[in-house]
């Protein structure tokens, strides 16, 4: 797996027009309906446990799940799904590699029952997608991983990968600041601080996924498999995962 840098100094040499940010603002906003709300990817436990109690602690958490775990292999397999759109046998081999991913089955149904979601509502919310209509027929009856049917979306509308990057982990990083303000609690404001922590973090990721080779692909966070195990059996839970 690539060394990935604390920061980037890589300027992005695409431009994303009105109309794609619109989508992509639509698409990764927390209305979205794909039930993102409810996952905690295993902060839950992190924070019942003291890992996770502030500002420093939380962002350092979340940057470790972008920069070496789920959101990592994420970024590099929406990368692969997007170029292979238009190729149903590799678009079967990457979905089911993805499924396989997770390390345990409460981060399997966060992926999976979230890209169910996105491909029903994708296809019947956002016109013609040949593309994405031809995947899902192609996984009727096998599971859906989110990063990839925003990889065959975002390949289906023509939207530029490093932006569709960039908003999949905004969308990911701000998914679990959401859940961590409400579980340590954190007020809003540290919440946005977190945030906002993150942001060089996510701009350093980008273009280390797009020039990753799937076979070079992988994780180090058993922390995070940890704690999501450790989730399955907590006393009292607020999400899913």
């Amino acid at each position: 797996m690539p060394t990935i840098p604390a920061t980037s100094t890589i300027t992005a040499t695409t431009m994303t027009t009105s109309t794609e940010l619109y989508r992509l603002l639509a698409w990764f906003s927390p209305s979205y309906p794909i039930g993102a709300f409810s996952y905690s990817h295993g902060v839950e436990y992190a924070v019942e446990t003291g890992r996770v109690t502030n500002v420093a602690t939380l962002t350092q958490w979340i940057a470790h799940i972008l920069r070496h775990g789920a959101g990592w292999v994420d970024a590099v397999l929406l990368k692969e799904a997007h170029a292979a759109a238009d190729d149903a046998a590799k678009l079967g081999d990457l979905a089911d590699l993805a499924s396989a991913w997770r390390g345990t089955a409460e981060m399997a149904l966060e992926s999976c029952q979230q890209g169910g979601s996105y491909l029903s509502v994708t296809r019947a919310a956002w016109g013609d997608s040949p593309a994405l209509d031809a995947f899902a027929a192609l996984r009727a009856d096998r599971p859906v991983p989110l990063c990839i049917a925003v990889g065959v979306a975002a390949a289906d509308h023509s939207l530029e990968i490093e932006s569709v990057l960039a908003a999949y982990l905004h969308a990911f990083a701000a998914n679990l600041v959401s859940a961590a303000v409400r579980l340590i609690p954190l007020g809003q404001t540290d919440g946005q601080r977190t945030l906002a922590a993150l942001m060089p973090v996510v701009e350093s990721i980008v273009p280390c996924a797009l020039t990753c080779a799937l076979d070079d692909c992988g994780t180090a966070s058993p922390m995070i498999d940890l704690t999501s195990m450790m989730h399955e059996t907590q006393y009292t839970r607020l999400f899913r995962s």
